[in-house]
């Protein structure tokens, strides 16, 4: 099973995640702080963390920018506070999931187990495949997006957002069956973090985000050819 690292200053919080965590099989390492948290990865190998947003010495934000510039490694943001600006912030370090407090220990597992299984994945590219349209070109085996030959800096969510939405491309695509093929679980009413990445998106493909249309009260479309 995975080593996780949960990044919490309550030890209450820190505590009910590691018994269902351990109750999956998993093992846990524990961390009271983002500088506590950095020394713990600069030393071990991790699955997955699970990372709050507001600690002392050093938030949860700028602990996920340092990890950011030596790993990928997927990351669960924790927070009591449901503002757009910290989704955002988060979204944009590559973050790959965002749960607000109070939550369900049950459905933080859920989330921590699709995005396992999906990254675990991740290898497997069977051939060299590539969409162009105008003057974006969206490269699947290398995970590369170029506007008008330009690379684009997308996150790992957002490169897994526009890859399926260019595989559905033309298809009616609820929020709800994006949330679920997209994010690996099953949808739990709070489409926010689809639309905070969506808008994420479209800013990142620049004049091409054209290609999103928004159909309203039912999700979205990619219009490609």
């Amino acid at each position: 099973m995975a080593k996780l690292l949960i990044v919490d200053d309550e030890d209450k919080i820190r505590t009910l995640i590691r018994k269902y965590a351990e109750y999956e099989g998993h093992t846990v390492v524990e961390a009271g702080n983002g500088m506590d948290a950095l020394d713990r990865f600069g030393s071990e190998q991790f699955d997955l963390i699970v990372m709050d947003i507001m600690m002392p010495v050093l938030d949860g934000l700028s602990a996920s920018r340092e990890i950011r510039k030596h790993s990928d490694v997927p990351i669960v943001m924790l927070s009591a506070r449901g503002e757009e600006y910290d989704r955002i912030g988060g979204f944009q370090l590559g973050v790959d999931d965002y749960v607000v407090k109070p939550f369900s220990p049950k459905e933080l597992m859920l989330r921590i187990e699709a995005i396992l299984k999906r990254t675990a994945g991740r290898s497997a590219a069977p051939h060299k495949e590539i969409y162009r349209q105008e003057g974006l070109t969206v490269d699947f085996t290398a995970r590369i997006v170029t506007i008008d030959g330009q690379t684009a800096d997308l996150s790992p969510k957002e490169y897994e957002l526009l890859f399926y939405m260019i595989r559905n491309k033309n298809i009616a695509l609820t929020r709800e069956k994006l949330i679920c093929e997209v994010w690996g679980y099953d949808f739990y009413g709070d489409d926010r973090t689809l639309d905070t990445h969506i808008k994420l998106l479209r800013h990142s493909l620049g004049p091409y985000s054209k290609f999103i249309v928004t159909l309203r009260g039912v999700g979205y479309r990619f219009e490609g050819i």
